[in-house]
């Protein structure tokens, strides 16, 4: 008993340490769109949403204490990473953005060219996103890993959206035909843990062999238990998950996003737990790491 009040105290005490220090957060995950655009937009897919601008995640982010962000693209329209490209440049808050190329097109290396020259176009986002995307069979494709060694060899970072069982085989099926290649896990805890003890550990598996290749894992959400209240975030609904994640992946790995403060409440508390030095990875350092961002603004931190 003595042994286990000890371990609360000190638990407690990261977390009081961690409240104590105000740590900078980035916000690596969030979309900017404009349905009133002449051309429209294929993002959100609500009608007549209101747009989101820099401007907007800037009021947004402030508040929660994040210092900046990285816009990641909800648009299959090539000529949006421009359109992007333009609204964030006058805005230091984001420090760049991982844009939309896909490597089965036989352009794929112009465009590639085309935005690699600008420091702000951080990566790309591929996987199950659009209709018709599909990393499973595209890797299957000698061109398609053609295209992504040439991806490699930029130092550009490629996020992996979204979480399925067989898109994170094939993750790892692409890492290891490209080696060089520096990978992001979106939303991995957003998918359920399997229930059945032999998908279960195949996939524990997987993740484990992405971990000793050095993937990143993005935390930008929480999955929310079926049982769970509508609205509610209880701590001990999520925390399954998180220790699952936590115990492959470590302090080194684990990337921040989102703007919901009952659920960074949670990530928080989490992580203090663990230690200051793993919260202050996790809720900005290990981004740098994972996409190579560049301090755009004084208030954003610098490794």
């Amino acid at each position: 008993m003595q042994l286990d009040r000890r371990t609360l105290m000190l638990a407690a005490g990261a977390s009081a340490a961690v409240a104590a220090l105000p740590i900078p957060i980035i916000d690596s995950h969030f979309h900017i769109y404009d349905q009133t655009r002449p051309q429209g937009a294929p993002y959100p897919f609500t009608p007549n949403a209101p747009p989101f601008l820099p401007k907007d995640f800037r009021e947004s982010a402030i508040p929660l204490g994040i210092v900046g962000g990285i816009k990641v693209e909800a648009s299959p329209w090539v000529e949006d990473n421009l359109w992007v490209l333009m609204m964030i440049e006058s805005e230091p808050m984001i420090v760049g953005m991982i844009g939309n190329l896909d490597p089965v097109k036989e352009d794929f290396r112009e465009h590639l060219d085309r935005y690699r020259k600008n420091k702000l176009f951080l990566g790309i986002r591929y996987g199950n996103v659009w209709k018709g995307q599909d990393l499973v069979t595209a890797i299957g494709r000698p061109s398609v890993i053609e295209n992504m060694r040439a991806f490699a060899e930029t130092g550009l970072t490629l996020e992996v959206a979204n979480p399925r069982l067989d898109l994170i085989e094939a993750t790892l099926r692409l890492k290891d035909k490209v080696p060089g290649l520096r990978i992001v896990l979106g939303h991995l805890q957003a998918l359920a843990l399997p229930t059945q003890p032999d998908v279960l550990r195949g996939y524990e598996k997987t993740l484990r062999e992405l971990k000793q290749r050095g993937a990143f894992v993005k935390v930008s959400g929480l999955y929310r238990p079926r049982n769970a209240p509508s609205g509610a975030f209880n701590p001990a609904d999520y925390k399954p998950v998180m220790d699952f994640i936590w115990d492959i992946f470590g302090e080194d790995l684990l990337v921040y996003a989102g703007r919901n403060k009952a659920a960074l409440d949670v990530l928080h508390d989490y992580f203090a737990a663990k230690s200051p030095t793993a919260a202050e990875k996790y809720f900005w350092k290990n981004s740098v790491k994972a996409f190579h961002w560049i301090q755009r603004d004084p208030k954003q931190p610098r490794l």
